[in-house]
């Protein structure tokens, strides 16, 4: 007689082996942004580590997953990372997550990432949605090209010097953003950067999904009218400024003053644009446009 085929079920991990640490993408808002991958992998997991127990235990809800939760945040990484690795290396498969989003990504993990990896405990990425990635996709700006800046410093010296090193760059930036400096942060935008396409997305997969798209100074005066929340992704197009505002009267003088018509700026502000976009320094910029002016202009 044939002997009857049967399953095999995976074997259960031994606890004399080191675990592993996986790093669980969730998601950003919409519950139903997860890969089954994900679920799986909470469910089979030994402990979830959550920077806030209380938001992940509302998704841990959802799909039915009961697998212990323990807290990692900002307040207590220093001495709980250390506490993992010792779960880890005595066998248990722990789950990192963060609020929302991919952990680590301008959230708590590094540390925990770091110390596991110098411990030789495997980390295995369960990718998921990232609000920055999504709100590139949906912006409309050039992506083949950009810098992800995390969050800008919240005081304002500090933003506005972080803008200044970026200026020159011909890459969209994408930065997160409290909805209580968004209007700030727009005004730094718009002084330092001159007024570059701005894209704010808020919201992103949730019920009140937003994208404000325009100058940073349209975007700047919407904004204005209605009170900000949620959260907020900011991309300034700096490759797109320059490509749009790009030398094409020949001369610095005309190339102003199709900016000063079409954007309805200053000279300051304009001059700034023609110097990005020629890729050479203002005052260069503005000795050319000085030596180009009539006599009698």
């Amino acid at each position: 007689m044939a002997p009857q085929s049967r399953q095999i079920d995976a074997p259960v991990p031994s606890k004399d082996a080191a675990g592993k640490l996986y790093i669980v993408g969730t998601p950003i808002g919409n519950l139903e942004d997860i890969t089954f991958r994900a679920i799986r992998t909470l469910k089979e997991a030994d402990l979830i580590a959550c920077e806030d127990t209380r938001r992940t235990q509302k998704l841990l809800n959802h799909y039915s997953i009961r697998t212990r939760t323990i807290s990692y945040h900002g307040h207590n990484e220093l001495t709980r990372a250390p506490e993992l690795i010792i779960e880890l290396e005595q066998g248990s498969h722990i789950c990192l997550v963060s609020d929302a989003g991919m952990p680590v990504i301008s959230d708590p993990g590094y540390r925990l990432v770091k110390l596991a990896i110098r411990h030789s405990i495997p980390v295995v990425p369960i990718p998921g949605a990232s609000a920055f990635v999504a709100a590139l996709a949906a912006a409309g700006l050039p992506v083949d090209k950009f810098r992800f800046l995390g969050f800008l410093p919240p005081k304002k010296g500090a933003r506005q010097k972080a803008l200044e090193e970026v200026k020159n760059s011909s890459k969209t930036l994408v930065f997160y953003e409290a909805p209580h400096r968004a209007l700030e942060t727009l005004g730094d935008v718009r002084k330092i950067l001159g007024d570059p396409p701005v894209v704010v997305a808020r919201e992103v997969t949730k019920l009140y999904e937003e994208f404000l798209r325009g100058s940073a100074s349209e975007v700047l005066e919407r904004l204005k009218k209605k009170p900000v929340k949620g959260e907020i992704t900011v991309l300034v197009g700096l490759h797109a400024l320059a490509e749009d505002n790009g030398p094409q009267g020949g001369t610095i003088r005309e190339d102003l003053e199709r900016l000063m018509k079409e954007q309805g700026i200053d000279e300051r502000a304009a001059l700034k644009l023609v110097a990005r976009a020629r890729r050479i320094p203002k005052s260069e910029a503005y000795r050319q446009w000085q030596s180009e002016k009539s006599p009698g202009r």
